[in-house]
């Protein structure tokens, strides 16, 4: 009975040993979107097949956050000389704008440090009471360079926020 036991013990611990498994160190690592780390719902104008997609230039020439998983999408565009910044709230094709029942939108900025606070300004198209551009204004954002920073809002209740980096472009 001793012997039958052991041999139990000793073919448990065979399989044991056998079936454990190692991720391979040359594995490449899985790539993610760097821009914002989200994925985007289906018949949004993405093309999903490619792992780790960007988002490109908005139709304001702007940077492109996500807000919600790709339901919406921000648009961060700056004017130096008015010290100004511009928020659009786009679709989530990346190029509809949407207004939405909100009076500001909270722009945070790394470098230089800012918080900017943008208030609705309804384009023509624009149903009343509702706004899919916010502008504020702040003197930092008279510096030349490509901001990063993140991008906060409500929309029915909801609190999106969404981060953005700029990549070099002639200004």
């Amino acid at each position: 009975m001793k012997s039958l036991n052991y041999a139990l013990l000793t073919i448990c611990l065979f399989m044991n040993v056998g079936c454990s498994q190692k991720t391979p160190v040359n594995e490449p690592p899985t790539e993610i979107d760097n821009h914002t780390g989200h994925e985007h719902a289906e018949g949004d104008g993405i093309d999903h097949s490619v792992v780790g997609h960007g988002h490109g230039a908005g139709p304001h020439d702007g940077t492109i956050a996500d807000w919600g998983g790709g339901k919406y999408h921000v648009e961060f565009t700056v004017d130096h000389d008015k010290t100004q910044a511009t928020v659009y709230v786009l679709g989530g094709d990346e190029k509809t704008p949407t207004p939405i029942d909100a009076e500001t939108i909270e722009l945070n900025i790394v470098e230089p440090e800012m918080t900017v606070t943008l208030n609705a300004a309804p384009e023509e198209n624009d149903p009343d009471g509702k706004a899919s551009r916010f502008i504020g204004t702040h003197e930092k954002l008279a510096v030349v360079r490509e901001y990063e920073g993140s991008m906060t809002g409500v929309i029915d209740g909801t609190p999106y926020s969404g981060d953005f980096k700029e990549e070099a472009h002639a200004h």
